[in-house]
């Protein structure tokens, strides 16, 4: 067997980053889906689900007891094995009636562990990698832990998908054809008639074939036109059909209206209750087209136990690949326990390092403009052209992000981190910090040009973003790595750097939203080129020794 000196950081670094991300982006991102899709009010679980963002942000206060209780290897090993468990023991949970309650303590339990398991993979990385590697493979974590978040926030929705379209009631299609106003029929809502029929209940449309009018200024203020939703039986006592509306062929300029989710709860109380769904023409739109609509109702919450126990059955895996793969470094365990002089001799440590003031900043403004893009960037592709966005589909957004983008963005990682392993982080961090802040320029031009979907242009924009990203990230990780690599304590102080940079995440993230609202897609993107401002300030007050990174002869 290889020891820990001899065994290639290959083996192991792409599955312990990837292994990182998965957690965190199905607790912060993907539980939003999950409680929506399962009825639950978004003040609700956008309350919650936040309040799980705190383990992150406070793992400091336990990142010590981590540094000197057992390893970084046993540490990362056992925290793997619970979280497998974790998320299986989540999806178990789903079809019971209280599973809200009882998913967001595992939830929250997932947050704890997978905070320390990135406190002790953070450290052992440090350990078991000499100061070349380091800066070698910074660029190979941070591209595994983006594809953990792709597959978080792409397989885990598309398998619960697959389920929820083969599973639950029939879907069932209807079509929507542009007419001149002038000929547009409104449809009778009071001859809607429902009888009750024996047996599983049907999704009911009325009617089955929709006209909408072409948007007229000088003959009809019309634009619009409403189909009807309904069910043919009640569901079971206590039980809830939540019925999605989505549009899956024919022309983009004939929508669900920007007001509506296309998604309705039915109980025992309100199935017979028709629900409007407003379907809206582009008031661009001068011809005849027609819009194809898929109405689905499969069961939800068994998608979400098979999505989930299928990402807790691939964590287990690697947990278990992990165990056998990983190296034993030296990591002089320390058996004394983490009492108070412990964490003051770390708080005190970090916060009074020479330069820790431009450091502070840097940690929390270097991806100022980034933390907001990134927020805003994918319903911008995908929104309807007449809301100012591109309009792709979901298979031409997959391809743009998941192939070209995900390619660029591995190559960027992978060149960012051979270019400072050659030249240093010093000599390199101005480059870095242009290419992943300049790149955002090309939302600017997407917002203004509107280029139709499948144009090359989105995809070579999204090319140059990504790429841009992936090289530009490495200086944030090892400026880092660099601020710790002294310390007695590097495993806790490492942590607190991570949480400032999750909190300068987080608190911009917060607020991209409403600022999109404000100010539109357009003035958006120019604002998110302008916060790149601060991040290029504050370079010049870093103080980094200029052999840092650089491989040893």
């Amino acid at each position: 067997m290889e020891s820990g000196k001899e065994r290639s950081p290959w083996a192991w670094v792409p599955t312990l980053y990837f292994f990182q991300g998965v957690p965190y982006s199905i607790v912060m991102i993907t539980s939003g889906l999950i409680y929506k899709t399962m009825g639950i009010s978004i003040a609700s679980f956008a309350f919650w689900t936040s309040l799980l963002y705190l383990p992150w942000t406070i793992k400091p206060l336990w990142s010590p007891y981590v540094d000197v209780v057992s390893t970084k290897r046993n540490w990362t090993v056992w925290t793997q094995l619970i979280l497998g468990i974790a998320f299986i023991a989540a999806g178990i949970m789903m079809p019971l009636s209280f599973f809200y309650p009882i998913t967001l303590a595992l939830f929250a339990l997932i947050a704890i562990c997978s905070a320390s398991h990135d406190i002790a993979a953070d450290g052992f990385y440090m350990y078991a990698l000499d100061e070349h590697k380091q800066a070698f493979f910074v660029g190979i974590r941070s591209t595994f832990y983006r594809f953990a978040m792709l597959t978080a926030l792409g397989i885990i929705p598309v398998i619960a998908g697959l389920v929820q379209k083969n599973t639950g009631l029939d879907p069932v299609t209807f079509e929507a054809s542009s007419v001149p106003a002038n000929e547009y029929l409104p449809f009778d809502s009071s001859s809607v008639n429902i009888i009750r029929s024996d047996g599983e209940p049907k999704i009911l449309l009325f009617p089955e074939t929709l006209q909408v009018p072409l948007f007229d200024a000088e003959k009809s203020p019309a634009d619009s036109a409403v189909v009807y939703i309904a069910l043919s039986a009640p569901p079971g006592e206590g039980k809830t059909v939540i019925v999605n509306v989505t549009r899956n062929t024919g022309s983009k300029d004939i929508d669900i209206s920007k007001s509506q989710t296309g998604r309705f709860e039915f109980t025992s109380l309100n199935w017979n209750k028709p629900v409007a769904l407003s379907l809206k023409v582009n008031h661009n739109l001068t011809g005849s087209v027609s819009s194809g609509f898929l109405v689905t109702a499969g069961n939800v919450a068994f998608s979400w136990t098979v999505a989930l126990a299928v990402i807790g059955g691939l964590l287990l895996l690697l947990a278990l690949y992990n165990r056998i793969i990983l190296p034993h470094p030296v990591e002089h365990e320390k058996k004394e326990r983490p009492g108070w002089t412990v964490y003051k001799d770390v708080f005190v440590s970090f916060f009074t390092k020479p330069g820790v003031i431009p450091a502070l900043i840097f940690f929390l403004i270097y991806r100022l403009g980034e933390s907001q893009l990134v927020k805003v960037a994918t319903p911008f592709l995908v929104d309807s052209r007449n809301s100012g966005g591109i309009g792709m589909t979901s298979a031409q957004y997959g391809i743009a992000y998941g192939t070209v983008g995900m390619l660029c963005l591995t190559l960027g990682g992978i060149l960012g981190g051979i270019a400072a392993s050659k030249y240093g982080l010093k000599k390199l961090i101005w480059i870095m910090a242009l290419c992943i802040n300049l790149p955002n320029a090309v939302y600017i031009y997407l917002s203004y040009v509107q280029p139709m979907p499948g144009d090359i242009s989105i995809y070579l924009a999204i090319a140059i973003e990504q790429f841009g990203y992936g090289f530009g990230f490495v200086a944030y990780m090892l400026f880092m790595l660099y601020f710790v690599s002294e310390s007695r304590y590097k495993t806790a102080e490492y942590a607190i750097g991570t949480s400032l940079m999750a909190l300068g995440m987080m608190l911009p993230g917060m607020i991209s939203g409403t600022v999109q609202e404000m100010l539109g897609y357009q003035h958006f993107f120019i604002y998110v080129l302008v916060c790149t401002i601060p991040g290029f300030l504050v370079i010049p007050f870093l103080k980094i020794d200029p052999a840092f990174g650089i491989k040893k002869k």
